[in-house]
């Protein structure tokens, strides 16, 4: 019972730190272009394949590692995106962006292929650092007189869609089958940000 209150508290207080980026990352931009900010928040994260592949990873990996794990770093992501997010609208430079994002995949990709099983401070540790850079991508993109607020909410709400998606996919990690077709999944997702990566650096 202990344990659940620790939990519930625990997100509550991460819910509450997600609430107080979005009125900094307003001020970043006054114009209110109110449904355009929503709708292109939510749109922008599913837009690259680098950001659905990362973001899904997330889920399928919190999957494997199970609990606390499968909500820990779920909520780690959009926490740290949103401070990512931040210094994008704030005009704050971040060196390697577009590297970050594709070594994203890369790592976690290859982490839910080898189905390696860290300590959870270790797990979060990787999905909070890679989920600023995918934050700062989609700060620097807020679209021209959009609402920096609502175009935060949308795209953290959308990013908790994906992870929530790959959580569903990851539940079929019980049976030998679908353990198999995850660790294929992993391993695509892996394949794919190496050619990001080329990419990035090219």
């Amino acid at each position: 019972m202990t344990s659940v209150h620790a939990r519930s508290n625990g997100l509550g207080l991460i819910i509450g730190l997600i609430g107080s980026l979005f009125p900094l990352a307003a001020l970043a931009h006054t114009e209110s272009g109110q449904a355009a900010g929503l709708l292109s928040g939510l749109s922008h994260p599913v837009s690259g394949l680098d950001h659905v592949l990362a973001m899904v990873a997330v889920g399928l990996w919190g999957a494997i590692l199970g609990a606390p794990a499968i909500w820990t770093l779920p909520v780690a992501f959009p926490v740290m995106m949103a401070f990512g997010g931040l210094l994008g609208l704030l005009g704050i430079p971040l060196p390697g962006v577009e590297i970050g994002i594709a070594l994203s995949a890369v790592i976690l990709g290859s982490a839910v292929l080898t189905q390696v099983r860290p300590s959870l401070g270790i797990a979060t540790a990787i999905v909070a650092v890679f989920a600023v850079f995918h934050g700062h991508a989609h700060g620097t993109e807020l679209p021209e007189g959009a609402s920096g607020l609502l175009y935060s909410m949308g795209f953290v709400i959308a990013t908790g869609l994906l992870h929530g998606a790959g959580i569903v996919i990851g539940t079929a990690d019980r049976w030998q089958a679908g353990r198999q077709a995850i660790r294929a999944a992993g391993g695509s997702v892996a394949l794919a940000g190496l050619f990001f990566l080329w990419r990035a650096m090219a």
